[in-house]
């Protein structure tokens, strides 16, 4: 079989298709199609195998991507795997909802469009699940020590799945009923299906690794019986405490933090039981969401499923290029104008719009007091926002969700009880090993880094992982990246 080594010259990009948005505004199931093999080949073929890849340095966890791309392009799929498997642990997740700084890194994004590398990998690893090239592969020797993870999100299950890999007995503790974290109950199905996470997570359970569910490690299980009964430990708790929009009118019913909308919704969806919650539905309201990011876009989609009358989405800062300017030159990660598959099932979206002030009667909100922004830069050339004088106006609404982001982790409970050092941020510190300022306790994923990107998270997952192996063992086998 040959390659056509021309083909990022004759063929273009191509993504894969979505449902239709009537049909899947009925139903939470993926929107996107999974790609074909024969398209995949096809993209995969534009791969130009560059002499630098950049790609490599604009992914986190340094995916193999040129090689994987080139054993696509020539059908071998079992090696495609394989490369794919040596760095990613959860590549059925990024490939899935993972932004691609790859894609924006590509060599062939200079002056084309760049290879569908996020799609092609997907491929790959659904490809290997469908074809039985998965299965468990518990360690053949077991060492002596006992490693506890503290969080199942993608932070946590890349640690322990490292761990498990150098022979060590892991185990997972979760306070949540299901495992996953932010994947399972942070991302609606419509992205991310929990058929997904459960088959992963069944897949490493084979392979020797116990998670232990409902279990709030500092609360279930205190601090001094996790340091009598592990050898160390990973924190992978995630950055949960949100941003808030502290205005008049914050306490009126109908305001929610995206997050607290986002896991209940994700809980009806899986029949789990939301009895004693207050019920947040979009069903019949007028809905705003505040912030522009990608947990918004989940909002907004979230709220079209529940048969919201309207949906608004509004950001504060101003609306993002559709194309590379010069402050993001290539390879950079750009900021440009996301538009998801939730923005194209209907939604009225405004950028430089900042909330004054929250309105309503009987203690339920009824408006959004609002105005304009513009932004100049100061000296340091950093963006200054200033208010437009008579620019107020009003927004109808039913029901605002806050989806500013997050600030930090939770304090409160095991990180106040192991009396970790916190960064100027409120994350918790580490060293350059990961090591928290707590002999034995290492940081990693957005509990240390602040909100960032799944793909991150994985990232730190795996580098904790070997710093953790090494500092028990003297030395790693595992991977450092």
């Amino acid at each position: 079989m040959k390659k056509d080594v021309k083909a990022f010259l004759k063929t273009k990009r191509k993504t894969v298709d979505y449902r239709p948005v009537p049909e899947r505004l009925k139903d939470y199931k993926e929107v996107a199609f999974i790609p074909g093999p024969e398209l995949s080949k096809e993209q995969s073929s534009r791969c130009m195998d560059c002499g630098i890849p950049f790609c490599h340095w604009g992914c986190p966890v340094g995916n193999y991507i040129p090689e994987w791309n080139d054993a696509v392009a020539f059908g071998f799929w079992n090696k495609a795997f394989n490369l794919l498997d040596e760095t990613n642990n959860l590549p059925e997740v990024t490939g899935r909802v993972c932004p691609a700084p790859c894609e924006h890194s590509c060599v062939l994004g200079i002056n084309d469009d760049p290879v569908t590398i996020r799609e092609n990998e997907l491929s790959i690893i659904e490809h290997a699940f469908k074809e039985g090239l998965i299965k468990p592969q518990p360690p053949k020797k077991r060492t002596d020590k006992k490693i506890a993870v503290i969080g199942s999100g993608p932070a946590g299950i890349a640690a322990a799945a490292q761990l498990n890999k150098a022979g060590h007995r892991v185990v997972v503790f979760e306070k949540d009923k299901m495992p996953g974290g932010i994947m399972r109950y942070g991302i609606p199905d419509f992205k991310l299906e929990k058929k997904i996470i459960e088959r992963r997570i069944k897949l490493l359970e084979d392979e020797g690794i116990e998670l232990r569910t409902e279990t709030n490690v500092g609360k279930d299980y205190s601090s001094k019986q996790l340091a009598k009964d592990f050898d160390a430990t990973i924190l992978a708790i995630g950055s949960r405490t949100p941003r808030d929009l502290k205005i008049e009118g914050r306490e009126l019913e109908g305001v929610y933090f995206a997050m607290d909308y986002l896991i209940q919704s994700n809980c009806r969806v899986s029949k789990e039981d939301i009895s004693g919650q207050e019920l947040i539905d979009a069903k019949g309201k007028k809905v705003i969401v505040i912030g522009g990011g990608d947990t918004g876009s989940d909002c907004v989609g979230t709220a079209n499923r529940q048969g919201a009358s309207s949906v608004i989405q509004i950001e504060v800062m101003p609306k993002p290029p559709e194309c590379r300017i010069e402050d993001y030159p290539w390879p950079k990660y750009p900021l440009l104008l996301k538009v998801s598959s939730s923005h194209q099932e209907g939604v009225e979206r405004h950028w430089a719009i900042l909330t004054k002030k929250f309105i309503g009667k009987n203690n339920k909100l009824e408006k959004l007091s609002c105005l304009k922004v513009e932004f100049e830069k100061d000296s340091r050339g950093c963006p200054l926002m200033r208010e437009i004088h008579n620019s107020e106006f009003q927004i109808e609404a039913d029901m605002a969700v806050l989806a500013i982001g997050f600030l930090h982790p939770e304090h409160s409970g095991l990180v106040k009880d192991l009396n970790l050092d916190l960064d100027d941020r409120g994350n918790l510190k580490s060293d350059d090993n990961y090591m928290s300022s707590a002999k034995g306790i290492f940081v990693a994923g957005d509990a240390r880094r602040g909100q960032s990107l799944i793909v991150h998270a994985i990232s730190e997952g795996r580098k904790a992982a070997h710093s953790l192996d090494k500092f028990l063992m003297g030395k790693s086998s595992l991977p450092n990246f």
